[in-house]
């Protein structure tokens, strides 16, 4: 985290453009498919591990990485934040409903006073993206975050990257439904154990059953594929 953190303001300080995105299990398996998405991650400049489920699907395949490794975006989110505030960096925020960005914007402003938020908007945008994209760049901000769900905040932010006028950009997800109080995050001990999950299914258990049980199904298939080349 620590590394990731460094490795962004030495680009914000050096008025270069970064693009940033996590991995997680959902976003792996969909990748494998979706070449929109495959292209959206495969070009962004940093990548980082987002979940246990990817650290023992890492391990279960061979690689050598360990729980050091993950740098969930909801962590690398608030780490940034109070980065923006201590070198007053401005921050653009993109997505969630309007009572979702506005509970977003006002909590943070709560809690990280100094912190110049020079814009917000919600997510559901897409019938004037020309327009949103303006409102960014002409904002002035330097650190943008997108709480869109995948894949479309990762294709969003790659077909416009060269227009946002940012340093830093990066996908938050369900980040703003977690700072506005519209759901609560898993306990730590369960974050440890890739058991966030579990969690998110009992908060939302009609939207989130199917999802999971579709995508760690398949992430479990893909890594016996990959184990059984692995030993060929």
């Amino acid at each position: 985290m620590n590394e990731t953190v460094d490795f962004i303001d030495q680009k914000i300080k050096k008025n270069e453009f970064i693009q940033q995105v996590v991995v997680n299990v959902a976003k792996l398996v969909h990748m494998q498919k979706d070449q929109d998405l495959f292209n959206s991650v495969n070009e962004s400049d940093l990548i980082n591990i987002d979940g246990m489920g990817v650290i023992y699907g890492a391990k279960f395949a061979n690689y050598e990485v360990t729980k050091k490794h993950k740098v969930s975006g909801v962590d690398l989110f608030f780490h940034l934040i109070k980065l923006s505030e201590q070198k007053n960096y401005k921050v653009f925020l993109l997505g969630g409903t309007e009572n979702v960005i506005n509970l977003t914007y006002n909590n943070l402003l709560s809690k990280y006073p100094n912190l110049d938020i020079v814009g917000h908007h919600h997510g559901y945008f897409w019938d004037q993206e020309e327009k949103i994209v303006k409102k960014i760049k002409t904002s002035g901000a330097q650190l943008l975050f997108v709480a869109i769900t995948s894949p479309k905040k990762e294709n969003f932010i790659n077909k416009w990257k060269k227009e946002l006028n940012v340093n830093f950009v990066m996908g938050v997800g369900g980040t703003f439904d977690i700072v506005s109080g519209h759901i609560k995050r898993a306990p730590t001990w369960m974050q440890e154990r890739g058991m966030e999950w579990v969690f998110r299914i009992i908060q939302e258990p009609r939207r989130m059953w199917k999802r999971y049980a579709y995508t760690n199904g398949m992430y479990f298939i893909m890594l016996i594929k990959k184990k059984f080349s692995n030993n060929n």
